[in-house]
Formats: structure tokens, sequence, C-alpha cells
């Protein structure tokens, strides 16, 4: 008997395993290369230990992946981001070397957004708390 697959709205957009699998082995794969350093560009050379590759998700035919960074400081986070995809032929040959998948996945980088939204719905809920009236214990 077949199963049906689930289609609904929600599971759309999940990743699947593979794609998952594939993922962190590409991040793992990015961070190391990182600590090497093996890069022509300086300026990369210099911040490559400030930055931290948070995640990577590949696209479902695995020839594309978005890497999400964010950098200790986060003041030259722009310049990082530009660096990185000008090095990005770098990352693809280790890529390559270490992953047997029948295509190489592009890299772009961009910046991991969600360390500043957890931050921003904290300081938010901080602000509920500060206005609410301090509650006392007679009521019943």
């Amino acid at each position: 008997m077949k199963q049906k697959r689930n289609t609904s709205k929600s599971s759309i957009n999940e990743p699947s395993q593979r794609q998952l699998r594939v993922g962190e082995q590409i991040r793992h794969i990015l961070s190391e290369t990182l600590q090497r350093g093996h890069f022509t560009n300086d300026f990369l050379l210099d911040h490559s230990n400030t930055i931290t590759i948070s995640e990577v998700r590949p696209s479902p035919d695995l020839k594309y992946a978005k890497a999400y960074i964010t950098a200790m400081g986060m003041e030259n986070l722009s310049e990082i981001l530009k660096a990185l995809n000008e090095e990005s032929n770098v990352f693809q040959k280790d890529i390559g070397r270490s992953l047997s998948i029948k295509f190489t996945p592009r890299i772009k980088f961009v910046e991991d957004e969600s360390f500043a939204n957890a931050e921003h719905i904290e300081n938010i809920l901080r602000d509920i708390h500060k206005h609410q009236p301090p509650s006392s214990g007679d009521e019943e």
C-alpha cells in the first residue's frame, strides 16, 4: 500500500532531512575554512576569527546555499559579508573536496538576523513588564 505524502501548507517550505544534513555538513566545512584562513582578502584574514556561521540552508536541489553569519561587535558586518561573498569560490572549493554530492552548492553569505530579532522581542517583553502595575496579594 502506498503512503500519501503530507502536502499541507506547513510542510511545503520545511527543509527535507537531506537538506538539513547537507546544510550542517556545509556549516562545518565553512567554519573550518574560516579557521584555516586561506584567503587573498586581507580584511577577511583580519576578521575571520570574529565570524560565526549559525546556519546554512541549502536549496531543495542542493545547487545553492545561504550561509547565515554573525560577527562579534557587528560593526563591520556589511564589509565582512562583502568580503565573504567575494571569496565564496574558496569556500566552494573546500565544500567540493569534502562533500561527495553531485553538485557543489554556490554559497551566498547573508546576515543572520535571528539574534537581533530575539533581542528585540526580549526588549518588548521587558518594557511590557516595566509598565505593568504591581499586583497586590489582597485580591480574592
